[in-house]
């Protein structure tokens, strides 16, 4: 008996529709691949991590930290951002420092045009030498350094007898020179250290800026050509993932980052480390959140953040950011960073538009570390690489 017209319709319709439906499936699944150095979806707590990887509890050891968070890596910047968007090119180091040393001679500088004027006079007696004495301490300078100075400039006057206005520009650049010493090292690590990143932390109190610095501190690693992955550590901070990321987009950089609000810091840390170890780049910056230098167990957490990162990679720079306003408080917090954390470097903010020049020589005296970067504007490039003989020649500028 014969299979009836309309049921071979039906039955020939229905497999044309199931092989078109398979096909249909199997490309969509060929789409769907995980794009290299990027994180899959965030696992729920019924789906348990791979075996044979470390997690950042694993890493921890001895100090507590909170299970793996679910952490992603920002995608690829011309993904991410909006089609308008495009990657901006920084400016480079020199137009830079041209920039930013225009900007600070423009600046209300008493230290170095009030030492001019005072040291220009016809007679320099007592008086004169407690009034230069003033203007430093005045600056930020410091006691001890103070002291230093006012010792060198006296044996020098004394003894060449200066007193036009080149020879007292001149005695006064090389003092200075000398007390800033530019013998330190004001490198930033930023090469690959063999099979892995440099690493570098970013450390300070409240308000002075971290997130955006690091941001301004990409600009400057992209501008030499370098490879940068940022790691968003600081997670109590609202929205500030979402501004180092935006940071980072902007000049092509991307960004580990918790899918969790408050999540633990230092498992943030350890992903974007490891990322940055999976992905071969060169620099590694982690953003920490802001904390009081005297609040104890949120020093320790800072501690612990940084032993977290070295089970799997050593951290070759920390860096702390001051606020060049805040003068000899900007002391306490230095030293306090230090103890815990080691700190290797400064970033000096808000250095245009005060007379506070001296606390560079202040924090390097009390610290043994140098100022490595300065920042002297709101702009996007407004952060360079300090470098002693223009910073002193700014002081000097008439």
């Amino acid at each position: 008996m014969g299979v009836p017209i309309e049921l071979s319709l039906i039955i020939v319709i229905a497999a044309v529709v199931l092989i078109g439906a398979g096909i249909g499936v199997a490309f969509l699944l060929r789409g769907r691949k995980t794009k290299p150095g990027t994180y899959t979806s965030p696992r729920d707590e019924n789906d348990p991590a791979p075996t044979g990887g470390a997690t950042a509890t694993d890493a921890a050891e001895s100090d507590v930290v909170a299970p793996p968070v679910p952490v992603a890596e920002a995608e690829a910047p011309e993904a991410a951002a909006e089609p308008a968007t495009r990657i901006e090119v920084p400016e480079p180091a020199l137009g830079r420092l041209a920039r930013l040393r225009a900007r600070l001679v423009k600046s209300n500088n008493a230290l170095g045009k009030g030492l001019l004027v005072l040291l220009s006079q016809d007679k320099i007696d007592d008086d004169v030498w407690d009034d230069i004495e003033e203007t430093l301490l005045l600056a930020d300078l410091g006691t001890d350094a103070t002291t230093e100075l006012v010792d060198s400039l006296r044996e020098r006057v004394k003894i060449e007898g200066h007193r036009d206005a080149e020879g007292v520009r001149s005695m006064l650049r090389e003092e200075l020179t000398k007390l800033i010493d530019p013998s330190m090292d004001r490198s930033v690590a930023s090469d690959r250290r063999g099979d892995r990143p440099a690493v570098v932390m970013v450390v300070g109190v409240n308000g002075v800026g971290k997130t955006t610095t690091i941001g301004k501190m990409a600009r400057v690693l992209v501008a030499e050509d370098k490879d940068v992955l940022l790691g968003a550590a600081d997670t109590f901070r609202a929205a500030a993932a979402e501004q180092l990321q935006t940071w980072g987009a902007r000049v092509g950089v991307p960004t580990v980052r918790s899918d969790v609000d408050g999540a633990d810091p230092a498992s943030v840390a350890y992903e974007a480390v490891k990322a940055g170890i999976d992905q071969e780049v060169d620099v590694v910056m982690v953003d920490t959140a802001g904390r009081l230098q005297n609040k104890v167990g949120l020093m320790d957490e800072l501690g612990k953040i940084k032993r977290v990162i070295e089970k799997q990679a050593e951290v070759d720079e920390v860096l702390l950011v001051l606020d060049a306003t805040t003068g000899q408080n900007g002391l306490n917090q230095a030293k306090v960073f230090s103890e815990v954390v080691n700190v290797t470097g400064i970033v000096l903010t808000k250095l245009d538009g005060t007379a506070k020049g001296g606390i560079v020589v202040a924090i390097q005296r009390r610290l043994g570390v140098p100022v490595k970067l300065v920042g002297l504007g709101e702009g996007a490039d407004d952060l360079a690489p300090f470098v002693v003989e223009d910073f002193v020649d700014a002081l000097l500028e008439n």
